[in-house]
């Protein structure tokens, strides 16, 4: 028995051992399972960042080397800094120190000698007071007098433009609008109480009332300053004190220099503010850009050029160069007619705009499409994988882009070209591709 003991005992232990070490067995397998998971996670996310790697070396190494043609505009700009010039008089009267009040909107045309706007009297707000008052006693007493025949035809045809005018008033947001309005309404209101006191018997309470609103109305206008516009043009309250500095004379424009335009002090884009004093009248037809430069197509120009601007609007304007003077260093002062955009450049005095010396739309096509050979421009063409050396003409060339078009019959004519070779040649057309650095003896005719 002890013997039996003694067996079963240490078949047991060697169980326990086995399973032991099937146990560490197993967990040795898991571990290396993780291990190697790891490893080829590892492996493939490095395979991963070495192919995008290489396709983006490819890209920068060896970039596409096909272009297709779109319409393109191409510029031979810059930007600068310009001082606006305008052919304009302010006017002004004596009472500018009682405030005053637009009869000619801002940007409003007007005629010679036509009132632009005029100066409170002294006692305008208490004459308006008393007049507004009298308005309420005339209209009251109007209507207790609706049994009478002195409500004409007239009189109901300003009610209705009165009650119209009433009623759309709620829907102006325009302030200038809105005054006119207001102007308009009591202007109707006016008429209507004026004929009706026509209409009432002498004596009667409406005939005084509307005679003592006479009277008021009267010394109202008497004390009132109207002042008149001394030229036709557009009227604007922008007043800003270089009227008379920068004018469009042979005078002002011999002193303009790099140095007297900065000695202004003025600031770039700012809005003129607007003057509760006095206005000005405005040729609106044209005006003058000075600025200065020292590009070498500033050098290259002549007065009586031809170019354009790009306002801070965006708007491109047709310019001729009118004065040009070289200063001692390199700059050189320009000054540019423009007669489109004038309204715009009214509320500024200095700006930030583009010069542009020239400009040309058409077929774009980059430089590196282009082959010259013979003195003649050539691109290769493809389609659907068939190459075409095409003639073209080279309308403007830029620093990467030029502006490229087909040959017409005439010119290939004047070029020498057989009637034989005008019926083959080959036009290229929107949406063309085209073969960057292209290699023209692998290519066909």
């Amino acid at each position: 028995m002890p013997l039996m003991k003694g067996m079963i005992i240490k078949l047991k232990q060697q169980n326990s051992q086995n399973l032991d070490k099937e146990e560490n067995k197993t967990k040795k397998i898991k571990k290396d399972l993780k291990i190697n998971k790891k490893v080829i996670i590892y492996i493939i996310i490095a395979l991963v960042i070495i192919y995008l790697a290489y396709t983006i070396y490819l890209l920068i190494k060896q970039p596409t080397n096909i272009f297709t043609l779109e319409e393109g505009t191409l510029y031979s700009e810059e930007t600068n800094i310009g001082y606006i010039i305008r052919d304009e008089v302010v006017v002004q009267g004596e009472n500018y120190k009682n405030g005053m009040e637009k009869i000619k909107a801002e940007g409003e045309k007007v005629a010679v000698k036509e009132a632009v706007f005029r100066y409170y009297t002294k006692n305008e707000n208490s004459l308006k007071q008393k007049i507004a008052e009298l308005d309420t006693k005339i209209q009251e007493a109007m209507e207790n007098e609706t049994e009478t025949d002195i409500f004409t035809s007239d009189i109901k045809s300003l009610e209705t433009q009165i009650e119209e005018k009433m009623l759309g008033i709620s829907s102006i947001n325009d302030t200038t609008k809105l005054e006119e309005t207001k102007k308009e309404i009591n202007e109707l209101i006016t008429k209507k109480a004026n004929i009706a006191g026509d209409l009432s018997p002498q004596g009667s309470y409406l005939k005084e009332l509307i005679e003592e609103r006479k009277n008021y109305e009267n010394e109202l206008n008497s004390g009132a300053e109207y002042v008149n516009s001394s030229k036709s043009g557009i009227v604007s309250y922008k007043v800003d004190g270089f009227e008379e500095v920068l004018k469009p004379t042979e005078e002002c424009f011999s002193a303009l220099s790099k140095e007297y335009l900065e000695k202004l002090d003025l600031k770039t884009g700012k809005t003129i503010p607007t003057s509760q004093e006095c206005g000005k009248i405005v040729d609106n037809t044209y005006c003058y850009i000075a600025t200065i430069t020292n590009s070498e197509e500033a050098k290259n120009a002549k007065a009586g050029d031809d170019i354009k601007v790009r306002l801070p609007s965006g708007e491109e304007v047709p310019a001729e160069i009118t004065y040009i003077l070289q200063e001692d260093n390199e700059d050189i002062v320009l000054v540019l007619k423009i007669e489109k955009g004038v309204e715009e450049l009214i509320n500024y005095r200095k700006i930030s705009f583009d010069l542009i010396w020239w400009s040309e739309k058409g077929l774009k096509v980059p430089n590196q499409a282009i082959v010259k050979q013979d003195d003649k421009a050539y691109v290769v063409r493809n389609r659907a994988g068939y190459l075409n050396k095409i003639l073209v003409k080279v309308k403007k060339e830029g620093e990467k882009y030029s502006i490229v078009e087909s040959y017409t019959t005439d010119e290939l004519k004047e070029l020498g070209f057989t009637s034989e070779e005008i019926l083959s040649y080959k036009k290229i057309s929107l949406y063309d591709e085209v073969i960057l650095n292209p290699d023209l003896e692998k290519v066909k005719e």
